[in-house]
């Protein structure tokens, strides 16, 4: 509801809960707050339909999908995904991983989703279920009171100041990482930086039969790439390139992308028929993380908390997870439960593990020795079952993947020892120029198309 309030000069809407982005996560642990009967508001600068990236869902996503009541509609807009195809240029051959062989094959599919679509299916349930979301309102800046509401103050497209008045604020801003940017202690991965360049594409070639939905992850020189098919025949092709490889580019980014391809026989191989729709985008995927995630009055979720390389398309479902276990710790705050504490610290623990789970692979992913282990057939002490578990989203320790994790962890270390130099090369190339700031290039960011 609105008020007038001594001191402020635009109208006070107050609220128990105020959530600051309309995002997966946001959507989510909106909707999740208002079925427990709070009253939430959401602020998001955009407006949806909006074009994302992060187009691959991972199948222990979908519990979360039918808790939130979507999956329905996910599924009438997703191509089902059974697996990854891994391409390796260095070994000249190709493996596909299915979701089904995973310790936990509960869960063994998913779809791939066009994040326009599958965003505005999320804000579209939340407001379905009484939230009440502001389009094209941006937060400015949050004043925490001790034991009393919060004040927000925010912004529309026309410059208009808004106020609200807050039980609660919960971060779901993704890397527009909105409170660290008034409390500080957001640290950048000192070894990890990259920058995505990428389009959505006619024409090009599927994969045959039941894998025709598949996410196909291709090793090159420069980095790795993506290729995400949609249902209605189109298909999300992207590389992610290390700083060292982005410096170079003179061209415009449309023919950049086009120049990269070339480089990658086996997605060129998959192109030559393909047609680029609508423009060219970029975006940095520098690494970060918060040294806290939570405090009196307020939570982080998603990438408001930490963003890692997509490689394991874990973005979403991250921002699912700390959602769904953020609202249970927001409606304990809130109704002053004893549980409150207990929530919190499992909330923490819980997300803390799946950022670490995904963050050792992916910083390891385009290592030769990586690489090698990943090509191998078979399967020894159950660590290729144990890896399809964290590829499908079982990175929270729900399955006994803890020792044949460390096996293969300890597998990789040897044989990155024994070809030493040939890794210890190929770690330089990937982080030299990492403390660049790939974002001071202009057009490094996805742009509004509006």
């Amino acid at each position: 509801m609105q008020t007038s309030a001594p001191g402020i000069a635009s109208p006070l809407t107050t609220c128990d809960v105020l959530v600051i982005g309309g995002g997966p996560a946001g959507s989510a642990i909106s909707a999740l707050l208002a079925e427990k009967g709070w009253d939430v508001h959401v602020l998001e600068k955009d407006r949806h339909p909006r074009f994302h990236i992060g187009e691959s869902l991972l199948p222990h996503s979908l519990p979360i999908l039918e808790r939130l009541g979507v999956l329905p509609e996910v599924e009438k807009i997703g191509i089902a995904k059974y697996g990854a195809e891994i391409v390796s240029p260095y070994h000249g051959r190709s493996r596909t991983l299915y979701f089904s062989k995973a310790l936990d094959g509960s869960q063994p599919y998913s779809y791939e989703v066009k994040r326009a679509e599958f965003d505005k299916i999320l804000i579209d349930n939340a407001v379905s279920k009484g939230v009440r979301v502001h389009e094209g309102v941006r937060a400015k800046r949050v004043e925490f009171r001790h034991d009393s509401t919060h004040l927000v103050q925010a912004e529309d497209r026309t410059g208009h100041t808004i106020d609200y008045e807050a039980k609660f604020v919960v971060d779901a801003s993704g890397r527009d990482t909105f409170l660290s940017g008034q409390f500080g202690g957001k640290y950048r991965n000192p070894s990890h930086n990259s920058a995505a360049v990428f389009g959505h594409f006619e024409g090009v070639k599927r994969l045959p039969g039941k894998d025709e939905g598949n996410i196909s992850i291709v090793w090159f020189d420069h980095g790795w790439w993506w290729i995400i098919p949609f249902k209605d025949g189109t298909t999300s092709v992207g590389a992610v390139c290390w700083p060292s490889y982005i410096s170079t580019r003179k061209v415009p980014l449309e023919q950049f992308l086009w120049d990269t391809i070339a480089l990658c026989a086996p997605v060129a191989e998959r192109m030559t028929k393909a047609t680029l729709i609508g423009q060219a985008y970029a975006a940095a995927n520098y690494s970060y993380r918060r040294s806290t995630m939570r405090g009196d009055g307020y939570l982080m979720v998603g990438d408001a908390f930490a963003f890692i390389d997509p490689v394991f398309s874990s973005g979403v479902h991250l921002a699912l997870n700390s959602a769904a276990l953020g609202a249970d710790v927001v409606d304990a705050y809130l109704r002053k439960s004893p549980a409150y504490q207990r929530s919190a610290q499992e909330f923490e623990r819980t997300v803390r593990l799946g950022v670490k789970t995904y963050s050792w692979f992916i910083y390891h992913f385009t290592q030769p020795a990586f690489r090698n282990l990943f090509m191998s057939e078979g399967s020894k002490f159950k660590m290729e079952e144990a890896i399809l578990s964290i590829l499908a989203g079982d990175a929270f320790g729900k399955s006994p993947t803890r020792l044949p994790i460390f096996l293969f962890k300890i597998a990789y270390y040897l044989v990155y020892l024994f070809n030493f130099r040939e890794n210890w090369t190929a770690f330089q190339r990937r982080t030299r120029g990492v403390p660049e700031t790939v974002t001071t290039l202009k057009d490094y960011a996805i742009h509004d198309r509006r």
